[in-house]
């Protein structure tokens, strides 16, 4: 006699039963999110993210991607040349427009034509929306789901933050040159960062969730030597310390 079972084997949450296949509704179930993480990869191109470099990098979420640095790489994998790759690989897939992002999300029904059409007709993420999805042909399925993605899930999970522009790669190429900004810290001139982020790019700047070699400034306005204080540094990247400052200078 077989026994279902009840609970999830990797989060241990309660199992449901929908049409004769079972099911786990934990947003934040480590298996899911190797999955959710293990596609993104394949769609960014991002050589040497497979299931088991997954598992040691304990990957629970996209923004844990982005913020794992090379020693931290290496730690886990115990090997710096493999870390140097991979952290490469990461940090070059910063650099995909939005027409390659929609479909690594795993988004129901928006892949890689869903996402082309749509990026024929908008700049960004932000020009999304019913009118939008419509005049690019994608059907009420597709468009729901998409939409429900971005309130459900991009801005509340703060998705906006991590590294990309969220611009098609030809809007990104003209803008790229009024300077690309990273935040590190909490601020004093806006109430978060999202609402940095909305006028950084009003004003032409393009921002990075970390210090990748095309940043130009990094904003600290909590004076904190934190770890993308230093880097920059290092960099040679410029450092403000009052956005508002900036955006009047510019």
């Amino acid at each position: 006699m077989i026994t279902i079972p009840t609970e999830c084997p990797s989060c241990n949450t309660s199992l449901k039963l929908v049409k004769d296949i079972l099911y786990c509704l934990n947003d934040h179930c480590p298996a899911k999110w190797d999955k959710k993480v293990e596609g993104f990869a394949k769609h960014l191109k991002i050589k040497g993210l497979g299931p088991s470099t997954i598992q040691k990098l304990q990957i629970q979420d996209f923004h844990d991607l982005y913020s794992l640095s090379r020693e931290e790489i290496s730690d886990c994998l115990n090997s710096e040349k493999i870390a140097d790759k991979l952290y490469l690989e990461v940090q070059k897939s910063t650099e995909s427009g939005l027409e390659e992002l929609l479909p690594a999300f795993g988004i129901p029904l928006v892949g890689k034509s869903i996402s082309s059409k749509l990026c024929a007709v908008v700049d960004d993420i932000s020009g999304i929306n019913w009118d939008s999805c419509h005049r690019a042909g994608l059907g009420p399925k597709a468009t729901q789901n998409l939409i429900n993605w971005i309130q459900d899930e991009f801005y509340p999970n703060e998705y906006n933050t991590l590294p990309f522009s969220f611009k098609t790669k030809q809007k990104s190429v003209k803008e790229e040159s009024k300077g690309v900004v990273c935040i590190t810290g909490k601020l004093s001139s806006y109430p978060n960062k999202s609402a940095a982020l909305a006028v950084l790019e009003k004003a032409g700047y393009t921002v990075k969730g970390t210090v990748t070699n095309a940043v130009t400034i990094l904003i600290n306005e909590s004076g904190i030597e934190s770890s993308k204080t230093i880097n920059a540094r290092n960099k040679g990247v410029k450092i403000i310390t009052n956005l508002k400052k900036l955006l009047k200078e510019n």
